[in-house]
């Protein structure tokens, strides 16, 4: 199927319309923000769900219930989302844990003016291309991504879900200076997930001793997230998502692009991030 049949365009960027719709997005426009929510902020594919189970623990000083009972899409909801409608999330007790995938220049009013904590997962635009590309695969309400060339081509002019990772980025990076932002990559929680752990906690003003931090760290480790039912997906079912294509939680890895991208196709994307990222300051863990 094509975007006409699965999307919803938004401020002109695609979305799924199998979990958005004009209703979810008035929801979202209309959303009044706390200044001690927690709003998880990603490109698609750049560690939401790591980040999902991460937090809570945090905030709950390492309760495993946080996390086991109940569903990331319903501890930390994406507020442009149906399921967000559902929530109550006006009646839940401070700090609530949201998540968006929307850039900063999409952002709300109360947003800006009220200025909750946000905290930033990047991710090397390489593998976040490789786990978008199993990810189109697996899942049957998103276009099917074709040939790998072509999807390349595609991802790389941001005409895909959510626009394009560069400008999602720069914009959120452009935000630092005016909002309480915790900029975290993908490849720093691999390298070193206690030192994240810890380094999130005190954006959070949240004090954990070595034993919770630890606690969290090992819970968190990709190999054991990924047995979590109320993280892996599994429960959706196959027709929607079909893990027997690709699993949802993969492997949880840095530098998968490798064994994906032929040398030419490589050469291309960095030619395209070379122009696109010139004028960033910021220094990428990737770089």
């Amino acid at each position: 199927m094509t975007e006409a049949d699965l999307y919803i365009l938004y401020k002109g960027f695609y979305m799924p319309n199998l979990v958005h719709s004009p209703e979810s997005l008035k929801y979202y426009e209309e959303f009044s923000f706390r200044p001690d929510d927690v709003v998880i902020v990603t490109y698609p594919k750049s560690g939401t769900t790591w980040m999902q189970e991460i937090v809570p623990l945090i905030l709950t000083g390492g309760d495993p219930a946080s996390v086991e009972t109940v569903p990331n899409w319903d501890r930390a909801p994406w507020l442009e989302q149906d399921r967000a409608r559902v929530l109550n999330l006006e009646e839940r007790p401070s700090p609530r844990i949201l998540t968006t995938h929307f850039r900063y220049d999409m952002m709300t009013p109360s947003f800006l003016k009220v200025k909750p904590k946000v905290i930033y997962v990047m991710r090397n635009p390489k593998d976040v291309f490789t786990s978008s590309f199993h990810y189109h695969g697996m899942t049957s309400f998103l276009v099917e991504p074709g040939l790998q060339s072509d999807f390349l081509q595609t991802f790389l002019d941001g005409k895909v879900i959510f626009g394009s990772w560069f400008d999602h980025v720069k914009g959120w990076l452009s935000a630092g200076d005016r909002h309480p932002i915790m900029y975290i990559s993908y490849e720093e929680m691999i390298m070193n997930l206690k030192d994240s752990v810890t380094k999130i906690g005190h954006f959070l003003n949240k004090s954990l001793d070595s034993e919770v931090v630890e606690k969290i760290a090992e819970r968190c480790v990709f190999k054991n997230m990924k047995q979590n039912k109320m993280s892996n997906y599994s429960t959706v079912p196959c027709d929607i998502m079909d893990q027997e294509k690709s699993e949802f939680l993969r492997k949880g890895i840095t530098g998968d692009w490798k064994n994906k991208l032929t040398v030419a196709e490589a050469e291309t994307f960095d030619a395209v991030y070379n122009d696109k990222m010139k004028n960033v300051k910021f220094k990428f863990v990737w770089d």
